[in-house]
């Protein structure tokens, strides 16, 4: 894994004032627990368009998203790449017990991500079984999750596909907020992690279709494009509406 080195603070400091504290597995272990994370804890960063690793590389490093998409491929044998997941702030990045990565992860926007030596990982969820407990609990809610998008994909419409699309990233983006830091109701408000053409190839769709459906969406008041790549949902009901796939 290729990095830039974060200035050096404390890893305590860090994990109490972690964005992701609420949401991501850590946050079942007590005071004890988090030290024994901390204590082989790494923060890296990665910028957009940056490989991470590949679906070949040996998984020695186990990692929780902090900030930023993370883009997950699966590459065909002539070099042809799909979009197989997306992963944000509190997601686990990489498998434990697993000696080869199963994925090519590569940073959808400037990335920060909490990663640990894999081995060292296993040791620590052995150590804490409530950690184990919450990454096989995270890990069936993510399958339950790609089942649901098999269905997206396989039996929705275009215009179904960018509704689901775009209320997954809605929801995502309101998931990741702290409950105690929330400002005042407002409309969803989130910055899209891929182009048009990744959109595209993630829902099996063309550039133009999912270009005419931004513009559907948009002149229906929808949704607003605050610039080419935020979008500001106005109408969240009208959207998780459209998003149900018709008989």
């Amino acid at each position: 894994m290729k990095a830039s080195n974060l200035p050096e603070t404390s890893l305590d400091r860090r994990c109490e004032n972690c964005p992701v504290r609420h949401h991501a597995i850590c946050s079942v272990l007590d005071n004890h627990g988090c030290h024994a994370l901390s204590d082989i804890m790494v923060h890296k960063h990665f910028v957009r368009g940056q490989q991470i690793w590949s679906d070949d590389d040996d998984a020695h490093v186990f990692a929780i998203v902090i900030s930023g998409a993370v883009k997950l491929s699966k590459m065909l044998a002539d070099g042809r790449q799909q979009i197989v997941g997306l992963l944000f702030p509190s997601d686990c990045l990489g498998r434990a017990y697993s000696e080869k990565q199963q994925t090519f992860a590569e940073a959808a926007t400037d990335v920060e991500l909490c990663c640990f030596p894999r081995q060292k990982f296993e040791d620590v969820l052995k150590q804490h079984p409530e950690v184990e407990h919450a990454l096989f609990e995270k890990t069936l809610i993510d399958l339950d999750s790609t089942r649901e998008w098999m269905v997206a994909l396989g039996r929705k419409t275009a215009s179904e596909k960018m509704a689901s699309f775009l209320l997954q990233m809605s929801h995502r983006s309101e998931l990741t907020k702290c409950p105690y830091d929330r400002p005042a109701p407002e409309l969803p408000t989130f910055v899209l992690p891929l182009t048009r053409g990744e959109i595209a190839d993630y829902l099996g769709l063309t550039i133009e279709t999912v270009s005419r459906h931004f513009t559907t969406l948009r002149v229906n008041d929808v949704i607003r494009l605050i610039d080419g790549q935020t979008v500001e949902v106005r109408d969240p009901a009208a959207l998780a509406s459209m998003a149900e796939a018709k008989d």
